[in-house]
């Protein structure tokens, strides 16, 4: 039996798939947005210079929250839990001392590490305030600079590792823009 296939069948077929590749191209990166704004779980630590660094870094679907590991004089180990509101007090108080140049974001990073309220802002700025202070944050350079530097957690190194890093992703982005997806083919035949 005989397979009859018009250039019509093959058009539908193909226009199909391109709409269903730039669609799931689309909502890969509205899920990419909704991760970049969602709220964060971190683990700040303070250094022995009495700056903190995150040492660990999460979305969560839950309420932000951060756990400060903090080193007494003693050399004891103490953990407290930053609630969201917490938090938020905190971004927003150097939020607002950062709009007066006040704050150490403003400047170019002196060594590993920030304050609690830069390193709570610098990390969670835009879950914790909005989206327009956390693309505000993301569009000054020494805000980046300074989440490079007091931000250790693995998070942050896959999330910062697109564009022009040395440790950019490998991951493939196909012609409609999923990144990872990969292109297979197979042949078959036609006639009898």
């Amino acid at each position: 039996m005989k397979h009859i296939v018009s250039a019509k069948n093959i058009m539908l077929g193909a226009t199909g798939l391109a709409v269903l590749s730039a669609l799931s191209g689309c909502q890969s990166n509205q899920e990419e947005q909704r991760a970049e704004g969602a709220n964060k779980f971190l683990v700040v630590e303070q250094q022995t210079s009495g700056k903190y660094v995150i040492i660990e870094e999460m979305p969560t679907t839950g309420p932000s929250r951060a756990i400060i590991r903090e080193t007494d004089q003693n050399g004891t180990v103490h953990e407290r839990v930053l609630t969201e509101a917490e938090m938020k007090a905190l971004a927003d108080q150097e939020y607002k001392k950062m709009q007066e140049g006040k704050s150490e974001l403003n400047s170019e990073p002196h060594g590993e590490g920030m304050g609690l309220a830069g390193t709570i802002l610098a990390a969670a700025g835009g879950a914790l305030l909005g989206n327009m202070i956390g693309n505000a944050l993301m569009n000054n350079k020494n805000v980046q600079r300074h989440q490079d530097v007091s931000n250790r957690s693995a998070y942050h190194k896959s999330a910062g590792a697109g564009g022009g890093s040395s440790t950019a992703s490998s991951g493939k982005k196909s012609f409609f823009g999923n990144k990872g997806a990969s292109s297979t083919s197979s042949s078959s035949s036609y006639g009898g």
